[in-house]
Order: C-alpha cells, then structure tokens, then sequence
C-alpha cells in the first residue's frame, strides 16, 4: 500500500456532513420507489443484486457508529490517503455483510431510514476530531466522513448503472470531496510533477515521475470529468475504453495513467 507522504486537503467537516447526508438522502428517495423486480436486477458488482447493493450503502454508513462503539484510539495512525489503498483487502467481507442484511433487512426503506436517523445522532454527539479505530487504522471521524462521499458516489452510480431510468442525483459537495480524494490518492500513488490531471471544476493534482513544469502550458495534461475520473479510479471504466470514447483527454508521453489505474478496486 503506498504511504500518504503529505497531509491530505483540508476538507469542511460541516459541508461534507451536509453532503453526506444530501446523497444519501438522493438514495433513499429513489430505493423508495423501486419494485421488487427493480430490486432483484443484477449489478456490474460481481452477483450483487441491486438489493444487496443498497444493503451495502447502508453498511457504508452505519460503520461510523460502529467503529465509535470502540474503544478510543491513543492516537492517529491512518491518514486520509491512505484509505482507497485498504479498501481491497475487506473486498469479501464486504461482500458477505451485504448478502447478510440483504436477507435480514426485506423493507429497505426502515433499514435505510435507521441508518439515516443513527448516522445524524452519532455526527451531533461527536466531535470531527474524535478518533474512531477503522478497518485501516485510527483516523479522526471528519476524515472518515470524507471517505463516505467516495462510497455513497461510486454507488450512487453502481445504481443508475444498474437500474435503467433511475437517475439518482449527485450532490455537488459529495461529488466534489470524491472526486478530490481520489485525484490525492493518485498523486499518493504515482509521485511527481511531470503529469498535470485536471479534473474540472474540482481537482488539479501533479503526478508522475519526471521532469518537473514550471511554467506555461504543461507538456503532459490529462483532462476529464468528475464521473468519468471516479469510475477510472475504481475500476468502473478502464482507461482504454476512456480515451475511445473521448471522455478523457491526455496529450504528452507521460500522459498514459492506464498502469496506475485503477486506484481503488
């Protein structure tokens, strides 16, 4: 796992609280309305059914409640880059818990509507700097909030992907903190200032070994949107597929990010 040398971005824990909620809120309205047959539709997540993909957004969340149910760490050990580098090894478990509260959970908008109500308690009742003791070490909540607009984000559209016509809405913030923590990781990943990755309106990081601009117009540029960049870096859309389709533009020799991702799978 790459080591998050420098300290991640400075993220506004009262916005990213407000986005959080926001697209979770987007969530449960449009789970409200799907059919059992919706329901039981297949997802590009192996043999996640829709039903125990939203099983898993709510897991998603209610893990803040459950890593401040333990003890208090002594202090920090995680950073908030080096979150989308663990989040494979808990691939399976993950997957287990799913098919679990899938099962248990038959009326998803109670499970949802739980969650929703213990998530807001737990985020009145601590404070942002608050250690919780994660699955990749002890981290401050309001880091670890900033971790959940990646998973309501990606699944948020593992959902439109997977139903046709649904269209859940992305909330700006929520897609913003994603799409920044997931351009950092990439920089964590590949160190260096040769390669600019403009991810407009959000995110501009330098990456990539070599020599390093100062000045001008940089010679190797890769340029995308928001969604595209987020289903790059966990593995929704490979880079080749990408550039076919014009939805990534990258000019220089040192433009070619295809090695490095995706980042998170």
């Amino acid at each position: 796992m790459p080591t998050a040398k420098k300290r991640a971005r400075t993220y506004d824990p009262v916005k990213t609280r407000t986005a959080v909620l926001a697209q979770f809120g987007n969530v449960r309205e449009a789970v409200a309305g799907l059919s059992p047959e919706q329901l039981a539709l297949p997802t590009r997540l192996g043999d996640w059914t829709v039903r125990e993909l939203v099983a898993h957004i709510g897991a998603a969340l209610s893990a803040i409640g459950r890593f401040l149910d333990r003890p208090v760490p002594g202090a920090a050990d995680a950073t908030l880059l080096d979150w989308p580098f663990a989040t494979a090894a808990s691939s399976d478990a993950l997957a287990d818990l799913a098919h679990r509260l899938a099962e248990r959970n038959p009326d998803l908008d109670t499970y949802l509507a739980g969650i929703e109500q213990g998530l807001t308690a737990h985020l009145d009742a601590h404070p942002g700097t608050r250690l919780l003791d994660t699955n990749v070490g002890a981290m401050p909540l309001a880091d670890y909030v900033v971790t959940r607009t990646v998973e309501l984000v990606v699944h948020t559209d593992d959902l439109n992907a997977a139903v046709p016509g649904l269209d859940i809405p992305y909330d700006r913030q929520a897609l913003a903190a994603c799409t920044r923590l997931l351009a950092d990781a990439l920089a964590v990943k590949a160190p260096g200032g040769s390669t600019e990755v403009r991810i407009p309106p959000y995110a501009v990081v330098q990456c990539v070994e070599g020599p390093r601009h100062t000045r001008g117009t940089p010679p190797n540029v890769v340029e995308t949107d928001p969604l595209t960049w987020m289903r790059l870096a966990t593995g929704r859309t490979s880079w080749k597929d990408a550039v076919e389709e014009a939805k990534v533009r990258a000019s220089g020799e040192r433009a070619d990010l295809g090695g490095l991702l995706p980042i998170m799978s």
